[in-house]
This record gives structure tokens, C-alpha cells and sequence, in this order.
């Protein structure tokens, strides 16, 4: 049933349904509410406050004002500031004491959702930004599994882990983490908002969970139903994100503000111990995917143009920033995974201590010469000597045979890898033990991406079996044993931890994968059909180069073959769009090929990318085809 605004006049706002009236009161009216003593005075806007009439012409007018209502006396007031003006002068002559019969302000009703077994009550408004201190994005829900996956396999390297939420929120992240890691992690959730703060109290209530504020244990706590009794604690702090990472030390960070992270990179990097884990979400896609190149410039140093693998840039520029940030601290990054899709750029790194990983990490950030005419790359090479001609390093031969300056100088980026596969399959591992659906599927890419194969092995059976050896025993501590052997073994062991992870990351740095990719949409040859992107791949492997999909782009191609040997693979096996019905394979094509045939396919074919010559005696058109074409009309 439709139902009209109680404040607004039925001429401004008609009447409608539940939902459409909540959200018009929520936006118009509830958020320049004015409080007192619990009670909301909201701003009207019926004609309840007289206003003098405004002359136009020969007609007349009448203003119907905003206003409030004074909840002490009868007064109606326009502004908001004003109107706190108001209270404030009742208040000091000590009135306050209301002339209406008010009625107190409900409760606002919370939305409770509902993600990953794990309940959130967010705001009206909980998707947009701007219009509430609580953001939910549910978009975001493949994030949020990866970032799980992430910690639930640090989680079986060493127990129990300090983990921080920097940007809580509604707090779903971390209640998604001791919900199901439970006593392998110490869950700390920050946000520097006050109504955020009091929103994921309430979702830590709602999800029987502790809270810890301050060290000091919330005595609020719910009773635990249906007999039984959670014990799993987590603490809730209200900082700023650089001051709690600067205060306390963690095992896996993760920032996830609005907009850039790298404000916040040097606090995290300050004090993440050895080994641990930092992963950073960034959603300033319009900078990062060359929309609005000189925020990039400002935020991260980089200089950027849009290219077909821009996605893949954007992961690169966000490793260089993070690298630069840790090499201040005197630490070294091994990247784990760089995820870029259409909202967001998630990074995840294991930071390694000392000057030496610093050192090698900081020699893995170069500059990429870009072709601008055939989008052929490669990055520069290592030292500081100023080449003579820089355009020698492209495979590509677009300086000479083009006029002008043909290439750009991108960068500073990451030049290093972008994938780690043992975590990446431990990461599959975890995300099948619990039940992540999105995740796997992408999971699944990302291990053929980093390994650079089409072959999809996939092992049920845990990653961890064969590292179970190499841990240390058990020992457990008897009245009879000191305590300074105790604490010698368990310093002893944490060494072991260590040693072991540091093991495991040599034995699962294979080869690295091809960087960048090539779109083969975009270097498709006009009047020509392409083959199939499965079967071109095969075609590709035949001819002896590393091949795979990638996240990056649907229909991009991760190989090491260069452009030149791309698109002669690439033209060979397509098919001429006129041929129709024709099986996809090589063409061959017989010598009789009558003239107008030719000169048909010449005009299919672009201008530029052909040349028409007339035969002086019989007056037939030829056409002679580039490089980018197959010579496959001849003269008769």
C-alpha cells in the first residue's frame, strides 16, 4: 500500500511504496535531523510556517519554507545551525522541559545480511559511501574469500597469528575470521569512526562473539544460546589505521580504505613481523586503469597510458608502491598474489626481513618501454648507463618504419612475479575446505596463469601432508621442567617455524611466468576469422612458447612467444571471413585465383594495410599485401 510523507506536502513528494518513503525520510529527513535529550527534530516542509509571498509579474506565489520545529517552545526555525543555536540558549537558561507531547525516537531498523555464515547489520544506505559511516559493498564478497583464503594458510603455517582489520567497517571481515579460524588467530578489528565502532560491537554481539575494547572485556556480552558457549574473543579498538600499526605489532595486516592505500603503507610495514603477510584492496581503479593518469602520478610516481593489459599495469604499479614502502623499512616482499578486476586491486605479500631482501626486492622495480603503433613492451634493462638509442631494446622494428616517436617510457613498476603457485594451491586447498565457491573458479586460473599452462591439475588431497615431516615435535611442559629450557624450546621451535617457511617458499618458487599478456581480439586481422582461444592456445604450445589464460582479460593470452611470432600464429591459422563454411586450419589457397576474388578480398582489407597496383596491359587490380597479411592474391 502506498503511503504518503507525514513532512513533505503531496504536491512535492507523492505518495509510495514502504521501501521508497523509508529511504526518501532516511536521505531528506533523518540525516539534518537536530538531537535533544533522545528525541530527533526533523525537517518539515509543509506549509505550517508563514511565509511572505513573492511577487512575479502578475502572479503570486506562495514560498512554502524548510523548517524545524522547537521541541521546548513553538518556535519554527529555517536553518539547521540556527536551530542547535536555539536548543543550546534553552538549555543554558535551564529549559528544557518539552511543551509537546513527543514521542521518542525508534530504534533504526538494521538490515541484517547474511554472508559466509556470518550475520552483519549494515545502515539504509550501507552501499553508498558518502551517505553512511558503515560502507557494506557486497560486490566485494570474492575479496573478502580471497583475503580469508589467504590468512586460513598462514594460519596452518603458524598458530596463533595477531591479525588486523585496519578499516572494520561493519566489521565482516574479521568476524568472518574467528568465526572460522577461531583459536588459530587473535582477531583485532580498527576503525577511527565512532558509529562504526558501535555498528560492529553490535555484529559481534549478533554473531556471539566477545568483545574486548581497550583490554578491558565488554561486560555486555550476550548469553551464548542453544546450550552453546562461544569462546572466541575479539578486540575492537578506535585509532586511526597509522597509529594502532604503528603501536602493535601483526601477522597479517590488511587495508582496505577508500581510495589508495599507499598512505598507509609505511605504517604497516613498521611493525609486521617476519614472515607475516600484509594485503591491501585498492579501489582508486580510475587512477590505477589510466582513467586519470595524473592522480596516478601524484599518489604512486608512476607514469601511465591505457594500454590492452592495463589491468595487469594497475597490479604492477601497486607492487612498486608497496616494495618502495617496505625497502624503507628495511624489508623485502615475495608477492603471493595480485588479483585486478573491474572495482578492485587486491595485493597480497609476505614481507622478508633485512637489508639484503630490501635490496632485492628494490632491484625488481624498472621502467616498461611501451610501443604506442603495435603495443609491443619490454622492460628496461638493469643499470644506470644512458643507452644511445633506447628503441633497440623492442623486438619490434615500428621506429624505423614509422615516422616520429613511437614509443613511452611507463613506469617505475614491479617486474617481478605476480604469482606464488604453492601458496596459490594451498589457497585452493582452503578455499575447498570451506566452502568458497566464487573463489575456486578464480583460484583455478590464477594456478594455471602462475605455472603458465592450459593443463588444469588440480590434487584433493592437503598441500600440507608432505611438510608434516619436517615439523618439530610436541613438548610438553611437566612440573619438573624449568622454565628456562621451556623458553629456550619454544624459541628453538618458532626458529624451526621459520626456517621451514622459508624453505617452502624456495621449493615453490618455480619459473616465473611471461609478463604481460596480449589481447587476441585486439590483434585480430580485419576480414579474417580468428580461431577459437582454446585451439590458439594449442596452436601456440605446438609451436614450442609457454601459454595460458589470465584473469586479467577473457580473451587475453599470458605467453612468452613476442608480438611478430603471435600474429604470424595468429594469421596463419584464421580463416578468410568470404571463405564461409571453411574448416579453421591453415590456409591454402590454389594459384587460379580470379581477379575479381582478388580484388574483392583487397577491399575487405584496410586501406592502409594494402596497396592497389593496375596492370598496364590488361588493367586487372592487385593488391599487394603487408606483413600483416597472407600473400594469397598473386598477379595472373
Amino acid at each position: 500500500e502506498k503511503k504518503p510523507c507525514p513532512l513533505c506536502p503531496e504536491e512535492k513528494f507523492k505518495a509510495c511504496y514502504s521501501h521508497k518513503l523509508h529511504r526518501h525520510l532516511q536521505n531528506l529527513h533523518w540525516k539534518v535531523s537536530v538531537e535533544f535529550e533522545g528525541y530527533r527534530m526533523c525537517i518539515c516542509h509543509l506549509p505550517c510556517r508563514p511565509v511572505k509571498p513573492n511577487l512575479v509579474g502578475d502572479q503570486t506565489f506562495s514560498k512554502m519554507g524548510a523548517h524545524y520545529h522547537c521541541i521546548i517552545c513553538s518556535a519554527t526555525i529555517t536553518r539547521r545551525t540556527d536551530m542547535i543555536g536555539h536548543i543550546n540558549r534553552h538549555v543554558n537558561k535551564g529549559e528544557t522541559e518539552s511543551r509537546f507531547i513527543t514521542v521518542p525516537a525508534p530504534k533504526s531498523s538494521h538490515e541484517v545480511l547474511k554472508e559466509s555464515a556470518t550475520d552483519v547489520q549494515v545502515l539504509p544506505n550501507y552501499s553508498t559511501p558518502q551517505k553512511t559511516d558503515s560502507y557494506f559493498n557486497p560486490k566485494m564478497k570474492l575479496n573478502r574469500q580471497l583475503i580469508f583464503c589467504a590468512l586460513a594458510v598462514l594460519a596452518e603455517e603458524r598458530k596463533p597469528i595477531e591479525c588486523l582489520d585496519a578499516f572494520g567497517a561493519t566489521g565482516i571481515m574479521g568476524l568472518q575470521w574467528a568465526k572460522h579460524l577461531r583459536s588459530s588467530v587473535k582477531v583485532t578489528i580498527n576503525d577511527c569512526n565512532e558509529n562504526s565502532v558501535t555498528m560492529i560491537h553490535e555484529n559481534c554481539h549478533l554473531n556471539k562473539m566477545k568483545v574486548k575494547l581497550n583490554t578491558k572485556e565488554d561486560d555486555n556480552d550476550e548469553a551464548m544460546g542453544d546450550g552453546e558457549e562461544n569462546t572466541d574473543t575479539i578486540e575492537v579498538t578506535k585509532m586511526d589505521a597509522n597509529v594502532i600499526m604503528h603501536l602493535r605489532s601483526f601477522d597479517f595486516i590488511h587495508l582496505d580504505p577508500f581510495g589508495t592505500s599507499v598512505n598507509y603503507l609505511d605504517s604497516a610495514f613498521r611493525n609486521v613481523r617476519n614472515l607475516g603477510i600484509v594485503s591491501l584492496t585498492s579501489t582508486d581503479i580510475s587512477s590505477l586503469y589510466a582513467k586519470a593518469q595524473h592522480v596516478a602520478l601524484r599518489h604512486y610516481g608512476c607514469n601511465i597510458v591505457r594500454t590492452e593489459y592495463y589491468k595487469e599495469l594497475a597490479a604492477r604499479i601497486v607492487i612498486a608502491a608497496v616494495t618502495r614502502a617496505a625497502a624503507r623499512c628495511n624489508k623485502g616482499i615475495e608477492v603471493l598474489l595480485a588479483v585486478a578486476l573491474e572495482h578492485f586491486v587486491l595485493v597480497v605479500v609476505r614481507v622478508l626481513r633485512g637489508p639484503s631482501p630490501a635490496d632485492d626486492s628494490a632491484k625488481k622495480i624498472r621502467y616498461l618501454i611501451h610501443c604506442q603503433w603495435c603495443e609491443e613492451r619490454i622492460f628496461q634493462k638493469e643499470g644506470n648507463m644512458v643507452e644511445e638509442n633506447p628503441y633497440q631494446q623492442l623486438p619490434c622494428d615500428c621506429h624505423g618504419s614509422m615516422p616520429g616517436k613511437t614509443a613511452v617510457v611507463l613506469g617505475p613498476l614491479w617486474s617481478g612475479a605476480l604469482f606464488n603457485t604453492g601458496f596459490l594451491r594451498r589457497m585452493l586447498f582452503e578455499a575447498v575446505q570451506y566452502g568458497l565457491d566464487e573463489a575456486q573458479p578464480l583460484l583455478k586460473t590464477l594456478v594455471c596463469e602462475a605455472e603458465c599452462t592450459t593443463l588444469k591439475h588440480f590434487s584433493t588431497h592437503s598441500p600440507y601432508d608432505e611438510n608434516k615431516q619436517e615439523e618439530c615435535g610436541v613438548y610438553i611442559k611437566t612440573p619438573n621442567t624449568s622454565a628456562e629450557s621451556y623458553l629456550v624450546h619454544r624459541k628453538r621451535k618458532s626458529d624451526e617455524v621459520i626456517r621451514n617457511t622459508a624453505k617452502r617458499q624456495k621449493s615453490e618458487n618455480s619459473a616465473e611466468h611471461p609478463a604481460f599478456y596480449y589481447n587476441i581480439h585486439r590483434h585480430s586481422i580485419k576480414g579474417m576469422n580468428m580461431p577459437k582461444l582454446n585451439k590458439f592456445l594449442n596452436y601456440l604450445s605446438e609451436a614450442g612458447y609457454r601459454v595460458s589464460r589470465t584473469h586479467f582479460d577473457p580473451m587475453g593470452v599470458r605467453t612468452n612467444a613476442p608480438l611478430a611470432q603471435f600474429k604470424t600464429i595468429l594469421m596463419k591459422y584464421s580463416t578468410p571471413t568470404y571463405a564461409g563454411g571453411q574448416a579453421e586450419g591453415p590456409v591454402h589457397l590454389t594459384e587460379d585465383v580470379q581477379a575479381g576474388e582478388q580484388v574483392q578480398a583487397a577491399a575487405d582489407c584496410k586501406a592502409e594495410d594494402a596497396e592497389f597496383l593496375e596492370d598496364g596491359k590488361s588493367g586487372v587490380a592487385v593488391a599487394m599485401f603487408t606483413k600483416d597479411y597472407p600473400t594469397h592474391c598473386t598477379a595472373d
